[in-house]
């Protein structure tokens, strides 16, 4: 097979959550397990950090990438969903897996993924590892895809498992109240690991703690290592002052990302590194840290974070996708500049929206619209449900379309925000 019949066959052949939504999610560890017995366990071959959330494992995935890369490790990155290309997903030193790798691997594997029934994510999942030991990698950030207790990803045995924080998302899978779904990402503590909870809650603190008793390992909150004193940002990038809460150290810190969120992820990613440095055989000196972040979007190609797509009028996109991320997004677009407020907007079916809709602002005039994804909401519907809660606006049912009939519609002094969804995002880039 050459590329693109290689990626034929993963998005269509085996079951896919991103395309097929509940229908194609295997819960599970069996297949994922039996799976990386027969390519020889690759994923023991060099030290992970494994990351799960509901939202900003990608930003603290990708910035401890940048972080470890700039300490001289050859470092592997594993995230999803991609944007644009297949191979962002997969990543060593920043560079995306070659074209010919992902042939490479389907043709020799395919047999046997076929027998285990493997799923889209639990292939991929096994590819990253299996790329992870032939490039050499010494230590690799994982994102889990879903949940954590039953996602693919948790075959692995980390130094350090990070939940980044708890809200609704995915209910019909992980639960329908924030204590289940702690429980089901409290599923990747691992016996004796030691676990670090980006943001703390009463929901769901106690949740977390139980399931590290149960395994013996130690709990940290990132909030209680680094405190955030200050916050600056300019032109797409973030200053901050943080003070190590052990030593009363002050580190003043340069992200390249924007969004106001990266202030809860750049503690949650310092006290990681901290913790890296001083519990575990890994090294990291204050200059790679500061360097790691300083540079953390531009090492990893990480993108649609709060990110500018043009100015006159000022363009921004960020991936927020459920009502924990949409809140900070509504948040933040109150203090964006602007005349007039355009909205390109389209969901995926099984989102809440009775929760999310009521968190955008109702001033805005509407662009609802819908991707080329077979889960996306028809852009008509998205509409009408949108109207219960007050926002009005047009219907466009192609993102691209969407994107140019707000262009057509702001002025110079207006801003266009975009998003909804990250396949939403991924046809606007």
């Amino acid at each position: 097979m050459n590329y693109t019949q290689t990626l034929d066959f993963l998005f269509n052949s085996l079951p896919s959550f991103e395309t097929q939504g509940a229908t194609g999610y295997k819960p599970g560890l069996e297949r994922i397990a039996a799976f990386c017995r027969h390519i020889g366990n690759p994923q023991r071959n060099f030290f992970t950090i494994h990351v799960a959330g509901t939202n900003g494992k990608g930003s603290v995935s990708h910035i401890l990438a940048s972080v470890l890369q700039q300490a001289g490790y050859r470092t592997g990155l594993f995230t999803s969903p991609h944007l644009t290309d297949f191979r962002e997903r997969i990543r060593v030193d920043g560079e995306m897996i070659a074209k010919q790798k992902v042939v490479n691997f389907v043709d020799k594997h395919r047999e046997k993924m076929e027998e285990l029934e493997l799923s889209f994510f639990e292939m991929t999942t096994a590819m990253a590892f299996d790329y992870f030991a032939q490039s050499d990698v010494e230590v690799a950030v994982i994102e889990t895809g879903l949940g954590g207790r039953l996602d693919a990803t948790n075959v692995v045995v980390p130094v350090l498992s990070i939940i980044t924080n708890i809200g609704l998302e995915h209910t019909a899978l992980l639960g329908d109240t924030v204590q289940k779904i702690a429980a089901e990402k409290a599923g990747i503590v691992k016996k004796s690991i030691p676990v670090l909870i980006g943001e703390g809650s009463a929901r769901y603190n106690e949740v977390i703690e139980q399931a590290a008793a149960a395994c013996k390992s130690k709990v940290l909150y990132a909030e209680r290592e680094v405190v955030c004193e200050d916050r600056r940002g300019e032109g797409g990038v973030q200053h901050f002052r943080l003070r190590r809460e052990r030593d009363g150290r002050v580190f003043d810190v340069t992200l390249d990302l924007a969004g106001d969120y990266q202030r809860r992820n750049i503690v949650t990613a310092t006290a990681a590194a901290d913790f890296l440095h001083e519990e575990t055989p890994l090294t990291i000196s204050r200059r790679a840290f500061l360097e790691g972040v300083r540079h953390a979007a531009a090492n990893t190609s990480l993108r649609g974070r709060w990110q500018v797509l043009g100015e006159a009028p000022l363009t921004l996109c960020d991936t927020g996708h459920n009502a924990h991320g949409m809140a900070s997004v509504a948040e933040q677009l109150k203090s964006v500049p602007h005349r007039a407020l355009y909205c390109v907007v389209g969901f995926v079916r099984d989102k809440d929206l009775a929760h999310m809709l009521p968190l955008l602002p109702r001033e805005a005039h509407y662009v609802f619209t819908q991707a080329q994804s077979a889960r996306a909401l028809p852009a008509e519907e998205l509409a009408a449900k949108a109207a219960i809660y007050g926002l009005r606006g047009e219907a466009v049912g192609e993102v691209k379309a969407a994107v140019a009939r707000a262009r057509e519609l702001a002025s110079a002094e207006d801003a266009i925000f975009i998003g909804g969804s990250t396949y939403v995002v991924a046809e606007a880039l």
